[in-house]
Parts: C-alpha cells; structure tokens; sequence
C-alpha cells in the first residue's frame, strides 16, 4: 500500500484533463511513460517523462498553468508558463535525480 501525495494527485489530474481534450491521444512521436508540454511563449514543444509529475517544483509549474491557462492548447496539450531556460534547467536537475 503507497501514500498518496495531494500535489501528486493534482498533478495527475491536471494532465488527465489535458490529454482527454487532446486530438491526438496518444500524441505522435511521444513515446510511452512520456507525454508533451508547450513551455514559454514560443511555445516550444517538449516531451518529458511522466515521472517528472512526482516533484513539488514541477506540480507547481503545472498549478501555475492551469491557472494562467486552463487547459486547452491549440495542440491539445499542455502550456506551461516561464521561459524556455528556466523550464530546462529545472528539467536537467530532475533528469539528475
């Protein structure tokens, strides 16, 4: 039996919704335990593994998202809110963990 993280949930639940309005479900070229992302005004597409849901810092991206931007993309997926460089280099330091 596990312990169940509130942030954890959310998080889920945030890209629950957002991959049950996608066109695309699953989304090309996304490979499985994967899913994509937009991040920053470019809207720069990543496709980041799932895994990343379980850290604070990124449930609070996607809390931010939702709340900046709800949950429809043009894309159907998710738009996460900061620049591109700060979304890297919090990817690369969970990529270490």
């Amino acid at each position: 039996m596990g312990i169940r993280l509130p942030g954890m949930i959310q998080a889920k639940e945030i890209l629950r919704q957002s991959l049950a309005r996608s066109p695309f479900n699953p989304a090309p070229g996304v490979p499985k335990g994967h899913f994509a992302i937009y991040v920053g005004e470019s809207q720069t597409r990543f496709v980041i593994p799932i895994s990343y849901l379980k850290h604070p810092s990124f449930q609070d991206l996607l809390s931010r998202a939702e709340q900046e931007f709800g949950f429809n993309h043009q894309m159907g997926g998710l738009t996460i809110p900061c620049h591109e460089d700060a979304f890297i280099t919090l990817t690369s330091q969970l990529n270490c963990l």
